[in-house]
């Protein structure tokens, strides 16, 4: 049965306010819709050649290299953050980017708060459905609420001493000049 409140809730993509064409169903009946569907991985596996349809992660999925692979030409991937406390989600974005070079959008689903959508673009999301409470322009003004961060990360994978020491090697030799 299709997820009504996931259309509802607050969307980001790619830091702005966007509109969600894509239905969640978290458990999928027969037929499915004619319509772009976020389903659960194994139903999106019947029909991973549908373009229209995207495979949903549980926190608890492992990401294989063959997981991966399969994973490569799909329009979307969803991660399931099921309690805004399982920071599994996290992992697997950042491995999904880095590790096997997924480039389609990555989208965080399920109890996605405000506190967490600076935090989610840095490990590789571009998609964020926030849960139904959260107020959109909270969220977009937390994806800036840092304007530098220390820790390296899929959005910015040189740390912030790398990047100081560098420019004050420019500056010194510039100024021996």
């Amino acid at each position: 049965m299709p997820d009504q409140a996931t259309n509802a809730r607050p969307f980001i993509f790619e830091g702005r306010p966007a509109e969600d064409h894509w239905t969640m169903i978290r458990e999928p009946e027969s037929p499915l819709p004619d319509a772009p569907a976020i389903v659960p991985l194994a139903a999106w596996r019947e029909e991973a050649s549908n373009r229209q349809r995207a495979p949903l992660l549980g926190s608890d999925t492992e990401l294989t290299p063959e997981l991966a692979a399969e994973l490569a030409n799909a329009p979307l991937i969803a991660i399931d953050f099921p309690k805004f406390t399982d920071g599994r989600g996290y992992s697997t974005a950042r491995l999904l980017r880095e590790r096997f070079g997924y480039t389609g959008e990555i989208r965080a689903v399920g109890d996605v708060l405000v506190d967490q959508v600076f935090f989610l673009t840095r490990c590789g999301f571009d998609a964020l459905s926030l849960r139904e409470d959260q107020w959109l322009e909270d969220a977009l003004q937390a994806l800036n609420a840092f304007s530098r961060a220390y820790q390296p990360a899929v959005d910015e994978p040189e740390p912030l001493f790398r990047h100081r020491l560098r420019e004050a090697v420019r500056e010194a030799e510039t100024s021996m000049v």
